[in-house]
């Protein structure tokens, strides 16, 4: 029996039952694979939304943590020209020669000291001996006392020009009339890494062209 010999109610009884064979073919075909990525879809939708208001309660913090993090740097900079992370030697030497002419002494000579490295910091120690009036020579300890980097004055002798020995000075110069005192010092500055032994080396100044000396 073909469709043709069906009645009309049978005919559409077999219309919508084919449909509905092709409603649920669809079905597991098209639409619930669809169904299943939406529902997918819409979980990550609520995990990102859960992830966001999460996220969203830092805002106002962000302001602190970001003024506390410039804060930070500053404060590193600042350690850092208090504390160079560098065996800077020759700016050290170059620092100290500044102010003794700023003070009016005159900064003879220096031998670098081995290095003691401690658990955080390096200790380098330089004997020194400078001569000056005697007031220049107190002005001169005073500017390395406010210096932004670190120096420790340790050792300090002072004796006239005449008896420069009494200070343990190592030469003898050709001292100018205002010149007073001879004195002989240990500088110490200090480094935030570990550093390798010093090699002791010794620096001396000739006059200056002028000065009388």
């Amino acid at each position: 029996m073909n469709f043709n010999e069906l009645s009309g109610l049978k005919q559409w009884a077999a219309v919508l039952a084919g449909g509905a064979l092709v409603t649920v073919a669809l079905y597991f075909t098209l639409f619930k694979a669809q169904s299943d990525k939406n529902e997918a879809a819409q979980h990550a939708l609520q995990d990102k939304v859960r992830e966001n208001n999460e996220l969203e309660s830092y805002r106002p913090k962000l302001k602190d943590m970001e003024r506390q993090l410039a804060n930070l740097k500053q404060q590193l900079e600042i350690e850092r020209r208090i504390i160079p992370d560098e065996k800077a030697v020759d700016s050290f030497i170059e620092t100290m020669d500044a102010e003794a002419q700023k003070a009016g002494v005159e900064l003879r000579r220096y031998t670098a000291k081995p290095v003691s490295t401690k658990d955080y910091y390096s200790e380098l120690p330089f004997d020194m001996e400078l001569d000056g009036p005697y007031y220049s020579m107190l002005n001169f300890f005073d500017r390395v006392g406010k210096l932004e980097r670190i120096v420790n004055i340790s050792g300090l002798m002072v004796s006239n020009t005449k008896n420069p020995s009494d200070a343990k000075a190592k030469h003898t110069y050709q001292y100018a009339p205002n010149e007073s005192v001879v004195a002989t010092f240990t500088a110490t500055t200090f480094f935030s890494h570990d550093l390798e032994p010093a090699v002791a080396s010794t620096g001396a100044k000739p006059a200056m062209a002028g000065a009388g000396k």
